[in-house]
């Protein structure tokens, strides 16, 4: 079985780059709403857990648009 990763093809990544778009969108969506109970319990500050969620979504989506980068045939990073 020929390793999934070095000199991997292009198509190779779109099942995991789907998870990880969707796994920002979770991301998101929880983000959101830590803020509105923020907002309804009267909060005027960032809650704690919307601002880890963001960078969470933000890591997350760099690891998209890693793998929408073509291959240029760079190992260096393994």
């Amino acid at each position: 079985m020929p390793a999934p990763y070095p000199g991997a093809m292009a198509g190779e990544f779109d099942e995991i780059r789907e998870r990880l778009e969707a796994i920002a969108e979770e991301l998101a969506d929880l983000a959101i709403i830590r803020l509105r109970e923020s907002i309804d319990a009267g909060g005027d500050e960032l809650p704690v857990d919307e601002r880890r969620l963001t960078r969470a979504r933000r890591a997350v989506e760099k690891a998209v648009a890693i793998l929408r980068q073509p291959d240029d045939g760079d190992e260096a990073d393994w």
